[in-house]
């Protein structure tokens, strides 16, 4: 028998962060996954990077930070942009993936215009340009 297999005959079918004070985390080698009590703070760390992950695992989404670059877009410029681009989002599906981008802390909204009658339009900006991780450092 396998020697991982012997020692893990049931490997979980995705790792995940549980609520509980362990955790499961997957071996950088591909080996199997190991339960670990969570040092200090890595738990947070951990929580984020995925929350991170989740959002810019879409290309739409790193689309719409090239079109906001180091500047301001309106939201009818990051649409423009898009379609520039060979999308086709409908008006609800650019805010779907504004909203994600801006719950996750990547994006806020910077201003807003009046134009005429009718809701104000959204100016976006990015929050920061580079996202850093702390691979040893503790979060208090």
């Amino acid at each position: 028998m396998d020697f991982w297999k012997e020692r893990f005959p049931k490997e979980p079918e995705s790792p995940t962060i549980s609520g509980n004070d362990s955790e499961v985390f997957t071996m950088c080698n591909g080996g199997p996954p190991y339960r670990e009590k969570p040092k200090r703070g890595i738990g947070k760390r951990i929580q984020k990077l995925q929350g991170l992950a989740k959002v810019l695992h879409c290309p739409t989404r790193w689309d719409i930070i090239e079109i906001i670059g180091s500047e301001t877009a309106k939201t009818r410029e990051i649409r423009k942009g898009l379609e520039e681009k060979g999308y086709e989002l409908t008006q609800s599906g650019l805010y779907y993936h504004l909203s994600e981008l801006s719950d996750a802390g990547l994006i806020e909204v910077a201003d807003y215009i009046e134009e005429g009658k009718g809701a104000p339009e959204k100016v976006w900006k990015l929050t920061c340009e580079k996202i850093e991780i702390d691979l040893v450092g503790s979060e208090d």
